[in-house]
């Protein structure tokens, strides 16, 4: 049994009883003394190998805490981070903020914003130039943003673009019609129901 005041050491196992009479046990990755938090890692509810579940423990809710195996050697070195790859990733993710930004300020239309984004997860290169939308610097889409608004040297890039914008009108169309079937359903339900 271990005592209030105790510390837990990482990579030990442990064992606990919480208020709903629940039995965790896992092996302790962390442990924040002020706050009485105890992180656990235990097998994967999925059942999926080399999955873990981390479960957050507040100590102040358990009502047994059972030192399975203290682990008293140095725990190992933390995974180190690709720091140059987190700095990309956060950089990415800067500029498409930004562009997102820019896009706002210069007035562009709710749809033309919602083309761009749907353009970029396909297609990373594209940018906002005033109101249009430039993809791969060979295609140019100008307001309103229709397949007949793309403009650029005939070729598989201009094509895949216009694919692009079609399959984006259709998506947005089928979702409006999904959305007024189901408003007119709500309808006819709540008018039975009256």
């Amino acid at each position: 049994m271990a005592a209030p005041g105790e510390c837990f050491s990482v990579g030990s196992q442990v064992s606990c009883r919480t208020c709903q009479e629940q039995r965790l046990q896992g092996e302790v990755v962390a442990f924040d003394y002020p706050s009485k938090m105890l992180a656990l890692k235990c097998p994967s509810s999925s059942g999926k190998p080399n999955h873990a579940d981390i479960l957050l423990v507040n100590l102040q809710y358990v009502s047994e805490v059972e030192i399975i195996n203290d682990r008293t050697e140095t725990p190992p070195p933390l995974a180190s981070l690709n720091v140059s790859k987190l700095a990309n990733k956060a950089r990415m993710e800067k500029e498409e903020k930004l562009s997102q930004a820019y896009a706002i300020s210069a007035g562009v239309s709710l749809e033309g914003q919602q083309l761009f984004q749907t353009i970029h997860k396909t297609i990373k290169d594209c940018k906002w130039q005033e109101k249009n939308i430039v993809v791969m610097e060979e295609v140019v889409i100008a307001p309103p943003y229709q397949v007949e608004n793309c403009k650029g040297k005939e070729g598989s890039a201009l094509g895949h673009v216009r694919k692009i914008v079609e399959k984006h009108f259709r998506d947005v169309e089928s979702q409006k019609v999904m959305q007024r079937s189901q408003a007119q359903q709500t309808q006819k339900e709540s008018a039975l129901s009256s």
